[in-house]
């Protein structure tokens, strides 16, 4: 028989269930599913459930039983056990015979134990003495080591978190460049590596709770700015106990099927924990444009303040009521509002050069989010406004995230553009760069590990959105797949939209290279870069292209704009 134990994660910090250190279990309910009523109902009164109806075997009435029933049984071996009181979380899955179930955790090895009981119990469900199997699990956690606590770290410094779908990474390259300018050692960990004051000193993903504790560990760091990621808070939890200032840039579909994550409502629930681990003085920086982001206000302790690119925007007038503050656009400026005080013009967007004049409206938004969070932090008003000015869209302060360059008479835009909400904000600066007649020429990419829908998605944008597309592909970032099935997707998607024969290349490089050569004089190449970002570098130099000053990057823009 399959065990009911299909998982038992120790999550080591707060997390989607709870605020603090959590076990999850993820169990298979199939034999309490299919149970005999009578099995059900000794079940149910064995835990203390003796008014319960558990419904007809593989009913919705069972499902709802089944969930409530486990809940009760983890609270009875807990108390049998020798715990008083424990808080349970139980919640369905979209395949109806498993759940999961969350508990917090002060003792490691005991509150496993407990969970590899727990699946005992129910795969014992069709032996003759339910009771008996109840009172074993009670007692094999009682005598169960206690184990070491969690590794939750309390920082001992101000830290900025940032979590968000897209813009998270240039959101908080900003905070800690701007935090730099004031002179302040920053560490910062990203998708990309830890960071101690401008220099990378491990590369990798450390988006996790990993990446914020070698931060935190490092003695000579006086503010800590992380990038916290879904997967992260999901597979291990939260690293710290507390942020000082949040920052959730916005919500949309990603990594969706993942983790037991399946709607964007989902997604935000899980971006919400950081928002809600923010201490009471701290500050909370929410999308006031993105109605899921916003409404996390409502499970916050710390003070809104809100970010939109419209100053009129309820989100912004309710945050005032309420004592918060916002930060907007206002006749092209970039304006801090308090409650009962005039706006506070900081700088005029043109002078922003992560804006392209304003062209890039995610880049807008991650301006203001990053403004909001560095005032929020304590920098000075002039030192924020420096740090705008100073940090530059280009491989040196912002890697991989529309980069710009000029080869010849053609320009190159290189973005990750991983889902369909970044693939848009790419098309959206191409053609803010491209001249009256010009063509744009679309390298697409997609990872392995997206639904298939989304991946059709990216290719019907691509070949809607562009006039000349190809297929780049990351073969370090299959995740399963072969790049035939991927493939096939993409030109599903090209085909909704009339485009046939979408030609593909085996790597990022080999794509540009592609499309460089098929470009006309003023066309905008744009590369969906994940995988050989450098390499990419390295090729556009090689053929004597040179990346675009902020002030040649204006001219460009202008230049598009007739």
């Amino acid at each position: 028989m399959t065990s009911s134990l299909i998982e038992l994660r120790v999550l080591e910090g707060p997390n989607l269930y709870f605020p603090r250190a959590a076990i999850k279990l993820t169990l298979d309910v199939s034999v309490l599913a299919a149970a005999s009523d009578a099995t059900a109902q000794r079940f149910a009164t064995r835990i203390g459930l003796k008014n319960a109806r558990p419904g007809s075997p593989e009913s919705g009435f069972r499902q709802r039983f089944a969930l409530r029933a486990v809940g009760r049984l983890v609270r009875a071996v807990a108390q049998e056990g020798g715990t008083s009181r424990l808080a349970v979380r139980v919640r369905p899955t979209s395949d109806q015979h498993q759940i999961v179930v969350a508990y917090p955790w002060a003792h490691r090895e005991r509150a496993q134990e407990m969970g590899r009981a727990i699946g005992d119990v129910l795969d014992s469900l069709l032996s003759t003495d339910i009771e008996a199997a109840v009172g074993a699990a009670a007692e094999r956690v009682a005598a169960a080591e206690p184990g070491e606590g969690p590794h939750t770290v309390t920082p001992r410094i101000p830290v900025v978190a940032v979590t968000g779908t897209n813009g998270k990474t240039t959101t908080s390259r900003m905070i800690a460049h701007i935090a730099r300018t004031d002179g302040r050692l920053v560490g910062w960990s990203n998708t990309d590596g830890i960071y101690i004051d401008g220099e990378l000193v491990e590369a990798g993903d450390y988006s996790g709770p990993s990446g914020a504790g070698r931060i935190l560990a490092h003695p000579q760091v006086e503010l800590a700015v992380t990038e916290t990621a879904r997967g992260g808070i999901l597979l291990k939890g939260i690293g710290l106990t507390r942020n000082d200032v949040s920052v959730v840039t916005n919500v949309s579909a990603d990594h969706l099927g993942q983790q037991g994550i399946d709607t964007v409502d989902q997604l935000a629930e899980v971006k919400a924990v950081v928002p809600r681990i923010t201490r009471r003085s701290g500050w909370a920086v929410l999308n006031g444009d993105d109605p899921r982001v916003y409404d996390m206000r409502n499970a916050i302790k710390a003070k809104p303040w809100v970010f939109s690119r419209d100053p009129d925007s309820p989100a912004i007038r309710e945050t005032l009521n309420v004592g918060g503050r916002a930060t907007t656009v206002i006749d092209g400026w970039v304006s801090v509002l308090t409650t009962k005080s005039d706006p506070d013009p900081l700088i005029e967007l043109v002078d922003v050069p992560m804006t392209l004049a304003g062209l890039s409206r995610f880049n807008v938004e991650n301006s203001l989010a990053a403004v909001s969070a560095a005032l929020a932090i304590g920098v000075p008003r002039d030192v924020v406004v420096e740090g705008l000015r100073t940090f530059l869209p280009d491989a040196e302060h912002n890697p991989g995230r529309m980069n710009f360059f000029t080869l010849g008479e053609t320009s190159v835009v290189m973005d990750l553009a991983h889902n369909e909400a970044g693939l848009e904000a790419l098309v959206e600066i191409m053609n803010g760069v491209r001249r009256p007649g010009a063509r744009l020429l679309l390298g697409l990419g997609v990872v392995g590990d997206r639904q298939d829908d989304l991946i059709e998605k990216l290719g019907e944008i691509a070949a809607r959105d562009s006039d000349v597309v190809a297929i780049g592909h990351k073969e370090r970032y299959l995740r399963g797949r072969t790049v035939e099935e991927l493939e096939t997707l993409m030109r599903a998607g090209a085909e909704r939209v009339g485009v046939t024969g979408v030609p593909a290349y085996p790597t990022e490089v080999a794509c540009l290279a592609a499309l460089v050569g098929q470009a006309l004089p003023g066309d905008v190449v744009g590369l969906m870069c994940h995988a050989e970002r450098q390499e990419c570098y390295d090729w556009i130099e090689e053929h004597g292209g040179v990346a675009d000053s902020a002030e040649s990057l204006a001219t460009k823009v202008r230049a598009a704009a007739g």
